[in-house]
């Protein structure tokens, strides 16, 4: 179908402004831009019953940990179901910021506590740093469950484009280290696969959209040597053995170069027999699920992400 009528208005206004390609700036402009448009389409952030920041101990030095917590009368009593979050940004944009809207909205939709943490970014840490970082990550949730109030067997991980790559990974990284135990895994229209030649790369190629040069250069600061993008810790769809997998939740968009691919990884996780749902939003692009204050269907994709968060997690 055509690309939806609020995503094609957002592709005008950029076209109107002369907004340049990300891929065409340095790092530092491109972040500050990313940050900015993130902010932007986001919706106002929602309030939960309290956000605390921790600094938990990572693997390279010292790891920003954000944990929102919904109101109490919310909820009912005794350890909560937990949400690992992970930002979006090819491993090369997005902070804790990035992903804050969609975390309060989780929050209060699943009713979990929700962590997001601030894992280093390419390309002055490249692959696996942020993949070291996120295990890391779970780990420290898991074993400081009864600090944070949350059940330890009620976790749960998810991410979009680049967090949802990671997402996988660490379901893979736990599932070799024996824990922590994962109920399910939501990934937003995730790479899952470095150097995907499949139909939705070569359709999309419009600069006012994400596209495959955009693929190309997240990648391209993500991986310190080409050749790791066989590791299937960067590229998930290429592991062996994808059987004793948490159960998952695959979110795509019509309009994007990684279609294809999360659709695939999730074919895939089916055929190890890892239960999958799978839900492509027609008429939209990469991104759209960041932008609920200005696309009705971000907000419905978020709306099915807690829907299937608060199944896994009860």
């Amino acid at each position: 179908m055509p690309l939806h009528p609020q995503a094609e208005a957002l592709r005008k206004q950029r076209a109107e402004a002369g907004t340049p390609p990300l891929y065409s700036l340095t790092t530092a402009e491109a972040r500050a831009a990313d940050l900015a448009g993130v902010l932007a389409a986001a919706g106002n952030p929602e309030p939960v019953g309290s956000v605390e920041e921790f600094i938990i101990p990572g693997p390279g030095g010292p790891l920003p940990l954000r944990v929102y917590r919904p109101a109490a009368a919310d909820v009912p009593d005794g350890p909560l179901p937990a949400l690992l979050y992970l930002f979006g940004g090819g491993w090369t944009l997005g902070s804790l910021e990035t992903g804050d809207a969609i975390c309060r909205r989780l929050t209060n939709a699943v009713g979990c506590v929700t962590l997001a943490v601030g894992y280093r970014l390419a390309p002055e840490n490249p692959f696996p740093a942020a993949v070291h970082d996120v295990t890391a990550a779970a780990e420290w949730i898991a074993e400081y469950a009864a600090y944070l109030c949350i059940d330890a067997e009620r976790l749960a991980v998810a991410g979009d484009s680049a967090g949802g790559n990671l997402a996988a990974a660490l379901t893979l990284t736990a599932r070799e280290r024996g824990g922590p135990a994962l109920r399910h895994q939501l990934l937003v229209y995730p790479n899952t696969a470095h150097g995907a030649d499949t139909p939705s790369v070569r359709e999309h190629d419009d600069p006012l959209l994400f596209n495959r040069r955009s693929v190309d250069w997240y990648w391209s600061h993500y991986l310190a040597d080409p050749a790791d993008g066989a590791d299937p810790l960067a590229s998930p769809l290429r592991a062996e053995d994808l059987s004793g997998l948490p159960p998952a939740t695959v979110i795509t968009a019509e309009y994007d170069p990684l279609r294809d691919e999360g659709e695939l990884y999730a074919e895939a996780l089916r055929a190890a027999g890892v239960p999958v749902e799978v839900r492509r939003y027609q008429g939209m692009p990469h991104g759209f699920f960041a932008m609920a204050g200005v696309l009705d269907e971000g907000r419905e994709a978020q709306r099915y992400a807690a829907e299937q968060l608060r199944e896994a997690l009860r």
